[in-house]
């Protein structure tokens, strides 16, 4: 019989190729950077080909260990998927779940969920992972984690969605601003004003400048900010005015700033809460549900 690698063996090599550096592979695997070392070793004898080019300074993948662990990525998945499959059969949500969730809704949907979730499903191990998402889905369709809370619209390949719920945007802007006497605003209002956004590569950019029919290269934008947080401060010290979603409005964001929130106008379009996985994972089911456990809590917050 053909002696054929290990998913130990495969799952070392992995590491190593996202780390560069056995120390860190052997951390990320949970072992000694000796096993792991005598682990890609025995892999190398298996196969009988170098995988790994190894120095004093650095470490990488031959070509060839290049494919081998592209191959042994998608072997680990599809491992990974069944021991998924027969634990979502016998009881769903329970077992480990590694979710994505971008940095515009973990802060402000996370301390709201995570109670009622752990009462509701006390065996659910819940690994979370905060990263814009792009890298989130590049995430996802590796392998490294299970499902993503995003935001829609987002252009995704390969994947399944839940919608969750809609998240109208608010304007946020000093109490002295000429739009903050109005109590309802119109996208035309905001063609002018000083508009805060966040930096390239958050997708609230782009939903933000949607909801105010404004093109996504816009003129006279000088300052952006790195996080939600700081687009507020920036806001309060009467930098401009900005759109922040109702879901961090409503935990908070605004609190303490002095800032005046206004809603727009009902035709105004909202960014859309979504779960997403895999369309290969077996626990699809499971994610349906986490989806309307979701939205049953956000719910119940509203009628609160």
């Amino acid at each position: 019989m053909k002696p054929l690698p290990t998913l130990r063996q495969l799952r070392y090599l992995s590491a190593l190729a996202e780390h560069r550096h056995f120390g860190r592979a052997a951390e990320a695997c949970l072992v000694t950077q000796s096993t792991l070392s005598a682990g890609l070793q025995e892999l190398e004898l298996i196969l009988g080909s170098t995988l790994v080019e190894r120095t004093k300074r650095w470490v990488m993948l031959t070509p060839l260990g290049v494919e081998v662990e592209r191959r042994g990525a998608r072997l680990l998945r599809e491992a990974e998927d069944m021991v998924d499959m027969v634990q979502a059969a016998s009881e769903p949500l329970s077992g480990s779940l590694r979710l994505g969730v971008i940095p515009t809704i973990a802060p402000y949907l996370l301390p709201r969920l995570l109670p009622p979730l752990r009462q509701s499903f006390p065996k659910l191990k819940l690994y979370l992972r905060e990263d814009l998402s792009a890298r989130l889905l590049d995430g996802l369709n590796s392998g490294q984690i299970d499902a993503a809370l995003l935001a829609l619209p987002y252009a995704a390949e390969g994947v399944e969605v839940a919608e969750i719920c809609q998240d109208p945007f608010l304007l946020a802007c000093p109490p002295n601003h000429p739009l903050a006497a109005k109590p309802q605003l119109c996208p035309d209002d905001l063609a002018e004003a000083e508009l805060l956004l966040l930096e390239d590569g958050h997708c609230l950019r782009e939903h933000a400048l949607a909801a105010c029919h404004l093109p996504s290269a816009r003129g006279g934008e000088s300052i952006r900010g790195t996080s939600l947080h700081t687009v507020v401060q920036m806001a309060a010290s009467g930098l401009g005015v900005t759109l922040l979603p109702r879901l961090a409005v409503e935990a908070g964001a605004a609190e303490g700033t002095g800032l005046a929130v206004r809603p727009l106008g009902e035709d105004a379009p909202a960014r859309v809460l979504a779960l997403m996985w895999r369309k290969s994972s077996p626990r699809g089911a499971e994610f349906h549900q986490l989806a309307q456990f979701v939205a049953d809590v956000l719910a119940a917050g509203h009628k609160g």
